[in-house]
């Protein structure tokens, strides 16, 4: 069958070129999200043509190409519009067999819950505008947002995978609430095996919290249940707006095993699935 997203949004860093291949890593992510193969990509763009240089725009589309070419899959055309601020993204089409589509719905109770990215990319964009991280800590941010879901769906393919969300917008928690409700389940997160981005927690620390992230949080606020030990900081650290997160996975306990440490061991698992109680999320 096949299976259709479409995914903008605005620069999350100055690099024209890092950021059309963001943008295009994020817009296939839903695509490997769901076990699917892409096939073919449209481009959809907005720009401001008589206020910024032509090239710009340019470099923006170069990057989504090369990105769709790592997916090995064409951009066969699109639309843009001229805009006062500047938009980019993709409409990608793909396919999979329908009974081997995963959903973020089906997680059962003993589960393991795995984390294919480290977290903290609303926190680092929000600090890429007030200018406060350097060049180091942003290449490492534009690495990790810029790498395809690719190779850690491939290697799921051999397991018998229960549910699968790809973490952005709604942050970690966010979408780990929507595959409780889905599953009609409970989750705890162990907090001391979530990665983060360089400087994130300090950055937090600072006051640096997205607008999205908060909004995240206050929406959760009556889903979640976090020890008492941990601060507003951390709190909002679980709820940070992602831009193109990793995948998180709901698999057995014996499969998660295997998958981290013999095929994916950038992934971390970072908690369990439980049996529905009164709060969806417990945060320990």
């Amino acid at each position: 069958m096949l299976v259709q997203t479409v995914d903008f949004f605005t620069p999350v860093v100055d690099n024209p070129y890092d950021f059309g291949q963001i943008a295009a890593a994020n817009s296939l992510s839903d695509i490997y999200a769901m076990g699917a193969e892409p096939l073919f990509a449209l481009n959809i763009a907005g720009f401001p043509i008589k206020d910024l240089p032509k090239s710009m725009l340019t470099e923006i589309l170069q990057g989504g190409a090369d990105k769709a070419n790592e997916a090995g899959i064409p951009i066969v055309g699109g639309h843009s519009v001229d805009d006062k601020e500047p938009k980019y993204g993709l409409v990608v089409t793909g396919e999979v067999q329908e009974s081997k589509m995963w959903k973020n719905s089906g997680a059962q109770p003993g589960d393991s819950l795995v984390l294919t990215k480290p977290l903290g990319t609303g926190i680092i964009a929000t600090a890429i505008k007030k200018g406060l991280i350097s060049d180091n800590v942003v290449n490492t941010a534009v690495k990790s947002m810029s790498m395809l879901n690719k190779n850690a769906a491939d290697g799921l393919k051999p397991f018998d995978i229960h549910a699968v969300t790809d973490v952005t917008g709604f942050g970690l928690l966010g979408h780990l609430a929507e595959i409780c409700k889905g599953s009609k389940v409970s989750a705890e997160i162990y907090f001391s095996e979530l990665d983060f981005l360089p400087s994130v927690e300090n950055l937090a620390k600072s006051g640096i919290i997205p607008g999205g992230t908060k909004r995240n949080f206050e929406y959760l606020i009556n889903d979640m249940e976090f020890d008492p030990k941990f601060s507003d900081t951390q709190r909002y650290l679980t709820c940070d707006a992602q831009t193109s997160g990793g995948l998180l996975i709901a698999l057995s306990p014996e499969d998660a095993k295997i998958f981290v440490d013999s095929i994916y061991p950038e992934a971390k698992m970072i908690g369990h699935i439980s049996d529905k109680n009164s709060r969806l999320i417990k945060v320990t």
